[in-house]
């Protein structure tokens, strides 16, 4: 049986939780706290293998207890979920090392499908998060480049620009063409957008069609 910890800044959102997974078969829930620090001792004791974490902790604390985590010799996948996320916010969650995002207002049978994906490794969110589902992953237009390439890895990673050009010893100015080449062969908007792609193409990325 999969074991589940919540961390909640509304106790109400945790037993609601907890009485949806009453009727799902192999997941229980063994944790349930209301403060980052409460969350972090609950998941070095009994060691869940799914998380799920309140957004409303903020991005910083978030981000931080997925750093935390993603060091740790036992792995667990970590949802964030919230009452509403953008394309961006959830992009900047998994890229931080997230499993999934998830909304609090998913259904039930949704909510299982996101436990159930980040339970086998693979990173999940709603496709309706992004605004140009349908263009993911769209061929390239022409073949990427060595150097596209792995500035599209180095994207897909959350790296910035300035990060880019250090790690492959080029100008940032070099690399915004990289991108700018990248964007145009493979028709894609926006370097989250990027992201989701190579997620998606690699097989990483699971998408529910909608809430």
């Amino acid at each position: 049986m999969s074991t589940v910890a919540v961390c909640d800044t509304q106790p109400i959102a945790i037993e609601g939780l907890r009485s949806l997974l009453e009727s799902a078969e192999s997941l229980r829930v063994v944790a349930a706290e209301n403060t980052v620090m409460d969350g972090i001792g609950a998941v070095r004791e009994l060691r869940p293998s799914i998380l799920l974490v309140d957004k409303a902790f903020g991005y910083q604390a978030v981000s931080d207890w997925l750093a935390m985590l993603r060091s740790s010799p036992v792995p667990v996948a970590t949802i964030v979920w919230g009452s509403s996320f953008s394309e961006v916010e959830a992009m900047r969650f998994i890229q931080a090392g997230a499993s999934g995002v998830l909304r609090k207002t998913a259904s039930l049978d949704t909510v299982l499908e996101c436990l159930r994906t980040v339970e086998r490794g693979n990173t999940w969110m709603s496709g309706d998060m992004v605004r140009d589902l349908d263009r993911l992953p769209h061929p390239a237009h022409s073949p990427l480049t060595a150097r596209e390439l792995q500035v599209m890895e180095a994207v897909e990673r959350g790296c910035k620009n300035k990060h880019i050009a250090a790690e492959l010893g080029i100008q940032i100015g070099t690399v915004k063409i990289h991108l700018k080449h990248i964007f145009e062969k493979t028709g894609i908007r926006g370097r989250y957008g990027l992201a989701l792609s190579g997620l998606k193409e690699k097989g990483l990325l699971s998408m529910s069609a909608g809430q």
